[in-house]
């Protein structure tokens, strides 16, 4: 069992990791191709690539399941059409066996997924947001609304204008109301900066404008310290997707949420996500252990691509479909993040104690 967990481990890493450079190839090239409708009007070659190699991270890292899913399918199938398998099963390798040593093949697998879309993906979408912003609007990052974006924590209300790439706030306003919600002051400042020993934003030329009774005060002060649980971490959300944050974000974004009394549903769903993406890895490489065997001698290898592609595609819709939809009805998020996982697997177990039966 020794000698065919080496070879099982060489043959499905190696197809593995041939595959998985052709797709990210592949779509990297449509991306390109997407990227040339802007060429002339503002980007340039050098922009383009710049673009589309930024990108490869977040490719390699969503793309990573449905190549170990093809790998594995293509070594499986194989060695059922040259009788290898046959002459596996003949001299008591059980089905199980046989899963266990593709897990064991799909651990580095999901451990180096897991790292890039952790320590990886995330900066390079960042980055590739920030070069395109800047390309479309200067320095600009982020304006969610007309009138800037919203955030409150306790009794302050703030409007920040926009952020700027070096998470500069401009055009800031703090409305503070008391406990019967009546407006006390409203600080206007026109940038503000983040100051990482003290964990302040100092706003610097603000304007205070005071609300005692019958009486308004116009003061002014060159710098003032915000303190606030806000920190350069939460304007990622304007930049980059939940679901292409890094977990530690996730969990910042959703405290500074939760504080300011805002729905967290699509950043919990997307932190359950991203744990638990990983474990897809070995659900997806474990399913074409019966799906290979269910391929004629005859089948060409465009047929088991095809069926391999067909069955990822159909786990990465479903997992995108419980995300929106969970979302949008405010589903606990471990069961819109764990179904799609558990349903396949449920079907990988049935299958795999049908064909144990035979």
């Amino acid at each position: 069992m020794k000698t065919l967990n080496h070879y099982l481990q060489r043959e499905m890493l190696l197809m593995t990791a041939l595959l998985f450079v052709g797709i990210v190839l592949f779509f990297a090239f449509f991306d390109l191709i997407n990227e040339l409708g802007d060429l002339g009007r503002g980007k340039n070659l050098s922009s383009m690539f710049l673009s589309v190699a930024l990108k490869l991270p977040s490719r390699c890292y969503e793309l990573a399941p449905v190549s170990a899913l093809l790998g594995t399918m293509y070594v499986l199938s194989q060695m059922v059409a040259n009788s290898e398998f046959t002459v596996m099963r003949v001299s008591g390798v059980s089905l199980w066996q046989i899963g266990r040593a593709i897990i064991m093949v799909g651990v580095p697998i999901a451990l180096l997924t897991f790292l890039a879309g952790e320590f990886v993906a995330p900066p390079a979408e960042r980055l590739a947001a920030n070069v395109k912003s800047a390309e479309r609007s200067g320095d600009l990052i982020a304006q969610q609304f007309s009138s800037g974006f919203w955030f409150k924590e306790n009794e302050v209300f703030a409007n920040i204008r926009a952020a700027t790439s070096s998470h500069i706030l401009m055009d800031v306003r703090l409305y503070t109301f008391d406990k019967h919600r009546k407006l006390v002051s409203i600080k206007s400042a026109k940038r503000g900066v983040f100051s990482i020993e003290n964990n302040t934003w100092q706003l610097e030329d603000v304007k205070v404008t005071q609300f005692d009774g019958s009486e308004t005060r116009l003061t002014e002060e060159p710098v003032y310290e915000w303190h606030t649980v806000l920190r350069p971490s939460i304007l990622t959300v304007y930049q980059t997707p939940p679901e292409q944050l890094e977990i530690k974000t996730l969990f910042d974004n959703i405290d500074i949420l939760s504080r300011s009394a805002q729905d967290t549903s699509r950043f919990r769903i997307a932190l359950w996500s991203k744990i638990v993406y990983p474990l897809n890895i070995f659900v997806m490489m474990l399913l074409a252990l019966p799906f290979s065997q269910f391929q004629r001698r005859q089948s060409g290898v465009g047929f088991r691509i095809f069926a391999g592609a067909l069955i990822g595609l159909t786990f990465f819709l479903i997992g995108r479909l419980f995300s929106y939809i969970g979302t949008l009805n405010h589903w606990y998020p471990l069961f819109a993040a764990f179904t799609p996982t558990v349903l396949f697997l449920v079907l990988l177990i049935l299958m795999l104690r049908r064909q144990e039966r035979r």
